[in-house]
């Protein structure tokens, strides 16, 4: 009930109040992680990119390994990409073996970056303080399995749509 008031919505069962609950507590823990990075002149996404290109380094990465990588699947990669290349954080290189490819590094200056950032991170950890080490547990658990369940359900509902127009 408290949720329906603060929404200001009328949940029909538990399954959307589930949902919605998510949906609305993404959009709290978003902006803290976004606040947190614009200190350092980055968005979440860009962090992630980076982040993801120093566990890789000195290997380079693709586009489309790095995409693949990404927490959030459907940014637009290359222009992450490029605007971590004008800020100096990244070399975008040609791939000498495929040239509709590029090679992804981690630059010095990102490397420095990084390094200024790792110990701040426990700030990000405090956004949810008041659950204890076992619920933090139980609530990562918890959404692992509603991932699954996601998974399956859209495999229904693309099979119900590839019914339909069929």
């Amino acid at each position: 009930m408290q949720f329906e008031n603060e929404v200001g919505i009328k949940i029909r069962n538990e399954w959307q109040n589930a949902s919605l609950n998510i949906l609305y507590t993404y959009g709290f823990l978003f902006n803290g992680y976004e606040s947190f990075f614009k200190r350092y002149g980055l968005t979440t996404q860009q962090y992630n990119a980076i982040r993801i290109l120093r566990e890789q380094y000195p290997t380079p990465i693709s586009t489309s390994g790095l995409r693949d990588k990404m927490l959030d699947k459907m940014s637009d990669t290359s222009r992450l990409v490029s605007r971590l290349n004008a800020k100096d954080l990244v070399e975008v290189k040609p791939n000498p073996h495929d040239k509709r490819l590029v090679n992804i590094l981690i630059s010095e200056k990102g490397l420095r970056l990084l390094e200024g950032i790792d110990p701040e991170l426990t700030l990000l950890d405090g956004l949810l303080a008041d659950l204890t080490s076992e619920e933090s547990a139980q609530l990562a658990e918890l959404l692992t399995k509603v991932r699954k369940s996601i998974k399956t359900g859209m495999r229904k509902i693309r099979l119900a749509q590839s019914i339909e127009t069929t």
